[in-house]
């Protein structure tokens, strides 16, 4: 039965395949490629922008704008002072080479101070959108805004977008992606705002949001397939990328996220995954209350590969997979979290089967490298784990700390060497297997509290401070053993 379990899981990360490009319109091509998908190509200047960022160009976008129409900038500056707003729409561009937005501050923008381009609405969207090409110089004070929503049904492609300095008008965030068509695909890449954005209360528009801008936003308009393709996002006091739609995929492929509230990348929807990515938390700028690197909130499958975290200032857990998440494996990662009470991973009670393969884990805080909450929610199974750092027991005394039953431990290597009492993992959950694996703690390595029919097998398991290999409280029912190299002996209270 475990083995039907471990393909199962390990059938996820195939089953949802590597991330997925637009077809038709992610490729690169050239420009003239590009022109010739249009009927209409406008050069907005001699349509009569202002490339030196005097007057503001919206009035200029609005008359020209239409189905079948790219609209192209010049190098030089364009000022908005307002929204360009266009619904329902058929096969749009705006192409920028060496172009720079530069929008009005919060107090001279007129109408909707939220955005510089709104292109579909959930109530009409659009088809065939690209944007590329832009930096949006936001470095005056009180100039942040969202510089693109873009809701379309198919065929979405974000490119190249820089946008430099704080978001620091309380604002929505830079950047709403929404594909309506289950069959649809978008792409957003390169979408960088490494700058991050300020509390709203440090801003003009104190007052009137819940802690201020979110870096990127999916809502649950969203249906089809939207891919991240190297995005950069600094901390944010909403979250960083977060996707709250309840169906559609969600795919984050490479780049880098900082320090945001809530999470630096926070998912839901149908399924998703997230690969190569980089998250770093090492400061609070936003005073969060909690800043996981990665939060899974709700989704039939989630797959997380190749990824790296480095939490030097800890203020949430590494990855959190809440209750709503049905399956996730972990693959190929590795995570670092300096000294606090954050967890490696966390898996709530009631979310379902996880998988965790490969995966490097440095925990110097007392706290739990693996937390596993739950009794029947679904197996989870960790295969060639290894777990290392100066992390001490004064809060957590075990490096893997499991409640749920069916859970499997295979190819561990733990080595928790730091004081008061590290141990190596405590087994709460029946039906618990520990195969081929080696701990070295300071205390006990192995504890099983409570549990029944728990199997260890050719494992070694040494204590520093020659307490006992394995602990059995009086309390657990039957452990089977064998082929064991236990040098301090089991200590059997039952």
């Amino acid at each position: 039965m475990r083995f039907g379990r471990r393909s199962y899981l390990k059938g996820c990360v195939v089953g949802l395949g590597s991330t997925l490009s637009v077809a038709g319109v992610a490729g690169a091509q050239s420009e003239e490629q590009n022109e010739q998908q249009y009927g209409d190509v406008i050069d907005v200047v001699e349509a009569g922008a202002d490339d030196e960022g005097d007057e503001s160009i919206t009035p200029v976008l609005r008359e020209h704008v239409d189905d079948d129409t790219l609209l192209t900038f010049p190098p030089g500056r364009y000022y908005m002072d307002e929204q360009l707003r266009f619904t329902g729409f058929e096969n749009v561009g705006f192409v920028g080479e060496d172009a720079t937005l530069v929008p009005a501050t919060y107090h001279e923008f007129d109408g909707p101070q939220y955005r510089l381009f709104r292109m579909g609405t959930s109530n009409t969207p659009g088809r065939e959108l690209r944007f590329e090409g832009f930096d949006i110089d936001q470095t005056a004070s009180d100039t942040g805004i969202r510089v693109l929503s873009a809701v379309v049904e198919d065929g979405l492609v974000v490119r190249n977008v820089f946008i430099r300095g704080v978001h620091d008008s309380g604002t929505w965030g830079p950047g709403w992606f929404d594909i309506t068509d289950p069959d649809g695909r978008g792409l957003v890449e390169r979408f960088c705002a490494a700058d991050g954005g300020l509390h709203v209360d440090d801003t003009p528009n104190a007052g009137n949001m819940w802690r201020g801008p979110t870096g990127i936003g999916v809502d649950p308009n969203h249906r089809g397939t939207l891919v991240f393709d190297d995005c950069v996002l600094g901390g944010f006091p909403g979250t960083g990328l977060y996707a709250s739609n309840e169906t559609g995929r969600i795919d984050v492929d490479g780049g880098r996220f900082r320090n945001s509230g809530t999470a630096s990348i926070r998912l839901g929807g149908a399924t998703g995954t997230i690969r190569d990515a980089t998250i770093v938390v090492d400061e609070n700028p936003h005073d969060s209350n909690g800043q996981h690197a990665i939060r899974l909130d709700h989704g039939d499958q989630f797959a997380i590969e190749g990824i790296s975290i480095d939490i030097p200032q800890p203020n949430g857990d590494a990855i959190r997979i809440m209750n709503g998440v049905d399956t996730t494996s972990i693959v190929n990662s590795e995570i670092s979290v300096a000294d606090g009470l954050s967890n490696g991973i966390r898996i709530d009670p009631e979310a379902g089967a996880t998988a965790i393969q490969d995966v490097d884990i440095e925990i110097d805080g007392s706290a739990n490298a693996v937390q596993i909450h739950g009794q029947d929610a679904g197996a989870v199974d960790l295969q060639d784990v290894r777990i290392t750092g100066d992390a001490d027991g004064s809060t957590m005394r075990h490096a893997i700390l499991c409640k749920r039953n069916g859970c499997r431990f295979d190819g561990l290597s733990v080595e928790q060497h730091g004081p008061n009492k590290r141990r190596g993992i405590e087994l709460r959950g029946d039906d618990a297997t520990v195969v081929d694996s080696a701990f070295t703690t300071t205390h006990t390595p192995i504890v099983v509290h409570g549990a029944d029919a728990v199997t260890i097998e050719n494992s070694y398991a040494d204590s520093v401070d020659d307490v006992s290999s394995l602990t059995i409280i009086s309390d657990s029912g039957s452990v089977s053993l064998a082929n064991n190299e236990f040098p301090d002996g089991v200590r059997d209270t039952r």
